[in-house]
């Protein structure tokens, strides 16, 4: 059986932004970089979703 809190780990969309960021993003319901709200600040409030993966998040976007 499959808990969709379980560790899913590092990793978001090919981006690495931390375990606690890519569960937040998933518990959330995002599943692509192209799920993710335009301004990527919205996702500070997300518990796990700090600067450097909002930082990380962005640039992925950018290239």
């Amino acid at each position: 059986m499959s808990d969709k809190r379980a560790d899913r780990g590092p990793v978001f969309d090919g981006v690495h932004i931390g375990r606690p960021a890519t569960g937040a993003l998933l518990d959330a319901g995002y599943r692509t970089l192209s799920d993710l709200p335009d301004d990527l600040a919205e996702l500070a409030p997300l518990h796990g979703v700090g600067p450097s993966a909002i930082a990380r998040l962005r640039a992925a976007r950018a290239s």
